[in-house]
């Protein structure tokens, strides 16, 4: 068997910009507190209507070196058409792994972006499946990678509120998930970048989808006490617990 590597966190998006967009707070905050975090990509985001797959590849890499993760994949699965497939799952599986997370982020379950639900539907089915000794069909190097199922599983929020199980306070690190989100000059508004004439505005290159965006960050916050908020939501849950008292220690703040 190959000698595994070893990730807190794992985050998938269906898209580049998918996860800086949802979790780029989160994430820059778990790294900050020396947690290892990985980003998968399924998919290049090649039926954008802007920028390039050449391009997205190009501010995916700039996006991960600003929030500091250690490792970002493509699994180049096509955009527009994620299959739930035994092949498709494989590809997760061997992911899952080789990083063997302990908590990884999802896609939305709802999303005006059928990507977005299919891939959280592809991955969920790979994370089983990953538990699984008979599917052994996944190697590093040549060498049978080890079974591996993530302990938690959450789902990010996108263009669909959910009610959140849990709400993350982002506040000290929300400035390095804005440059995280600005390096996707492409695909959010940026008054340098250059569209070509067969290039529209889009869902989120429009001005107004960051204040949008801002904005929902601020209410979420603002229900925990904090400036800024990341909503997640649990798969599967309820979330156990065998000492309520050290779980919930943390002084709820009061305005």
């Amino acid at each position: 068997m190959s000698n595994p590597v070893k990730f807190d966190v794992l985050a998938f998006g269906s898209h580049p910009d998918d996860v800086e967009l949802c979790a780029g707070g989160t994430i820059a905050q778990m790294i900050a507190d020396g947690y290892t975090v990985g980003i998968v990509d399924l998919t290049g985001g090649e039926l954008g209507s802007r920028g390039s797959v050449e391009l997205r590849a190009v501010e995916a890499a700039n996006a991960a070196k600003i929030l500091g993760v250690t490792r970002r994949v493509n699994l180049g699965l096509p955009d527009g058409n994620i299959e739930n497939t035994p092949e498709n799952r494989l590809k997760v599986v061997r992911e899952l792994r080789f990083c063997r997370p302990e908590l990884i982020f999802i896609p939305a379950p709802d999303c005006r972006h059928p990507d977005h639900p299919a891939g959280a539907r592809l991955i969920i089915d790979a994370v089983f499946q990953s538990g699984l000794s008979k599917i052994s069909s996944t190697d590093e190097h040549g060498a049978l990678q080890p079974t591996w199922r993530p302990h938690h599983v959450l789902h990010y929020m996108q263009s669909i509120d959910f009610f959140p199980t849990l709400v993350v306070d982002v506040t000290r690190t929300w400035k390095t998930r804005l440059k995280a989100v600005e390096a996707y000059a492409s695909q959010v508004f940026n008054p340098a970048y250059k569209p070509g004439v067969d290039e529209p505005e889009t869902f989120i290159s429009n001005p107004a989808f960051m204040e949008w965006h801002n904005a929902r960050a601020k209410s979420y916050g603002y229900r925990i006490g904090a400036e800024f908020g990341e909503p997640f939501l649990y798969h599967q849950g309820p979330i156990g617990t065998n000492d309520l008292v050290a779980m919930l220690r943390k002084e709820r703040p009061f305005r």
